[in-house]
Parts: C-alpha cells; structure tokens; sequence
C-alpha cells in the first residue's frame, strides 16, 4: 500500500545537519528534475533589491510579512536536511505524531506514506530535506507552472512504483493534480455529521479534515496494515473503528471514501 499525503505550509527548519541529496530521496531518478526546480528557486530568491524581492513574494504567493520565506529558500543549497517527517508540522503532521511512534511503525510508514511537494515532487518521511517554502501553484521562472512540470515528470515512475498495489489518496486538490492513481486506489474526504433541530446534517470539514487524515494514518501505522486491495483497505479502517461510506465515482478512477466522524 502507498498512502499519498499533501505538504504543510508549516515547517520547523532542522537545526543542524547535512544539506539536501536529491539523488539521495524517494525516486532518485527525480534528482535531475528536482534539482532543476531547487536552484531556479534559490535563484529567484537570491535577488536582494526591493523590487526583485517583491516580485519573488508576488511569484510564491507570499506577502510581504513572510520575507523571511524569501531568505529561507535563497539558503536552501547549503541549509540543513532533516527526516520530512520532523519538518512538515502541519495540522496533519500533528495529528500524525510520528515522534512517539515505536521504531517498527516509524519503519511502517517511511515504506507507505509519502508527501507530495511543488520543490521536491514526492518524497518519504524518512527523507531528509530542509524547511522551504514553495507551493506547487506556483509558476516558477525558466520552469513554469509546477503542476505541469511535475505531472509530466512523475507519471511514469509513480505508475511502476505502485503497479499492483493499493493507494491510500489524502491530498489536496492541488496536490492531487501532481498525478493520478489508477483503479486500485481510494480518494478520502473527511464529514462531519451532526444533528441540527433535530436533523442530522453532513458537511466537509477544512481544517479538522486534517486532523482526522492525521489520525487515521497514525492508527494504520500502529496496526502495520498491509492490505492487498482497496475492499482490505475498508476493511482495515472499520477495523480501526472508522465510519467509512463508499459513494459513486468515476468508472475508471479511484474509488470514493467517506469518513464520517461526529466530533472534531
């Protein structure tokens, strides 16, 4: 099984350590690409006049209190990598808890999850990257937009390195257009069902979808799931006490998982 996480804007920069190898993450024959999309970004980042660092806020969708976003990214070339489990600190990442994970479930989910990301393209936790802040709706000089760029590049080696199996998809719309799995995968959305006048009511929840994304993938990683097929993958959920509805998709694409929660 693969489960598929997007990134969070949150990032802790590791305090020390060996800068980025991008031969050295998941899928090494992405280090080209990658290392393509680092240094236009270290490039455009590097500028220091007034108008040069607006126009690299204005490129990354940042204002003009997140300057410090600038100067990050301009250091990336030499800053220091930690495991991408201890940088993204989103609500996810949160929800997730991967610090207090016994050694055998951290083993767990370095092999199964991995975080898309506009810089890195897809990368596992146990990958050691730095804090960078780069979105992948972003339209990047000498590259243009990454979702492009990234879907062109990660088609094929995510098609042989999921071949067969199950996957677990919990990005973003954004992120979700990176690539598309075939017919063995699962899409997720979080509802929340409450009673309203005596009415019960369903609504996607934002913010506290994150949270229950989180918690879903830490309560996989303790079990050490390993189903074969997407049916084993509800099966393994209920299991785990989640509410889980199917409702109609596409013909073709992933199959569409409800999970129902009463509180957030």
């Amino acid at each position: 099984m693969l489960i598929l996480l997007p990134p969070s804007e949150g990032k802790t920069p590791a305090p020390d350590g060996a800068p980025v190898d991008p031969s050295s993450l998941w899928l090494p024959s992405l280090a080209a690409a990658r290392t393509r999309v680092l240094k236009r970004l270290v490039a455009l980042c590097a500028r220091t006049s007034e108008r040069s660092i607006a126009d690299s806020l204005g490129v990354l969708g940042l204002t003009d209190g997140q300057r410090g976003e600038i100067a990050r990214n301009a250091g990336l070339l030499t800053a220091p990598a930690a495991p991408a489990a201890r940088i993204y600190t989103g609500v996810l990442y949160e929800a997730l808890g991967t610090a207090d994970l016994r050694g055998d479930e951290r083993d767990w989910l370095d092999r199964t999850a991995v975080v898309f990301s506009g810089l890195w393209g897809v990368v596992r936790l146990g990958d050691a990257i730095p804090a960078y802040r780069c979105a992948v709706g972003v339209t990047l000089p000498g590259i243009g937009g990454l979702t492009p760029y990234w879907k062109k590049g990660l088609k094929k080696v995510l098609d042989e390195a999921t071949a067969g199996a199950p996957v677990l998809d919990l990005r973003s719309g954004a992120y979700a257009a990176m690539w598309a799995p075939g017919a063995n995968a699962a899409a997720l959305r979080v509802l929340h069902e409450r009673v309203v006048g005596g009415e019960t009511r369903r609504s996607v929840v934002s913010h506290f979808n994150k949270a229950t994304k989180g918690r879903l993938v830490r309560a996989l990683a303790v079990e050490q799931a390993a189903p074969e097929s997407v049916d084993e993958l509800v099966t393994a959920l209920r299991d785990l006490k989640f509410t889980v509805e199917e409702r109609p998709g596409p013909a073709s694409g992933p199959r569409q998982l409800d999970i129902v929660v009463a509180e957030l």
